[in-house]
């Protein structure tokens, strides 16, 4: 059985030495990077996709909650372990599914024990992974709100407006500096261009329907039933996607 990758989040240097220095005393697991803060834990979530998270709660910036409520959201979430000096946080550590609460100082043995839980709980995620593909990576942007993780099935559409491109999305809208251009070569599967300014997750592309004078619109299966302008230069496009699914 492979090692099964950790992530240590704690704005604290000598918490997080002290849990790297617990985890290479176990075997069957590895510290894949760290981070001092939500942000950088939502970053290297991104880059290094850990099998199990271990988040301090109060931390500067984004802090262990917000992250963890990201990371929770995606279609293959790692296992979430707290680590905290505070004891008063458990109930919202359930609601984000964490597969424990730990107290610091953390004894090794609980480390041990909740490292176990997590493991059979990221494992029953990979199986489910295996069965349905690959997962995309998630979609890390910087926003007024700090590092957000977006899961890209999560996506109705993309849509740009001057330097910005806004996100439509399950949990609601977010403002990135990625182009479309960027957007689109990195989920080609994914994202169809029907305008200049425009994307759609085609995972919710329903139908191209006539709008009058000649022009076309796509409606989409969100909950807003959203219908979306489609340029004259890319119809034929929409309506090849739609004949071929």
């Amino acid at each position: 059985m492979s090692e099964r990758r950790i992530l240590i989040a704690d704005d604290e240097e000598l918490a997080r030495a002290r849990l790297e220095r617990l985890i290479t005393q176990m075997a069957g697991y590895s510290v894949c990077a760290t981070a001092e803060d939500g942000e950088t834990a939502l970053s290297e979530a991104a880059r290094t996709h850990p099998d199990i998270v271990l988040l301090d709660i109060r931390m500067p910036g984004t802090d262990g909650m917000k992250a963890a409520e990201q990371l929770s959201q995606l279609s293959t979430p790692p296992a979430l372990i707290f680590c905290t000096a505070y004891d008063h946080y458990a109930l919202d550590a359930f609601r984000v599914q964490a597969a424990a609460y730990l107290v610091k100082p953390v004894r090794q043995e609980a480390l041990q024990q909740a490292l176990e839980k997590a493991a059979r709980v990221n494992r029953l995620q990979q199986d489910a992974l295996e069965k349905t593909g690959d997962a995309e990576e998630p979609l890390s942007i910087r926003s007024h709100r700090g590092v957000e993780l977006i899961d890209p099935t999560s996506l109705y559409y993309c849509m740009a407006d001057n330097k910005y491109v806004t996100l439509i999305h399950r949990q609601g809208e977010s403002v990135c500096d990625h182009s479309l251009k960027e957007l689109e070569a990195a989920y080609p599967e994914r994202l169809l261009r029907i305008h200049r300014n425009t994307l759609v997750n085609t995972d919710y592309l329903v139908a191209l329907v006539r709008s009058g004078h000649g022009r076309h619109k796509v409606r989409l299966s969100d909950p807003n039933d959203t219908h979306l302008p489609v340029s004259r230069r890319h119809v034929s496009t929409v309506r090849e996607w739609l004949d071929r699914n």
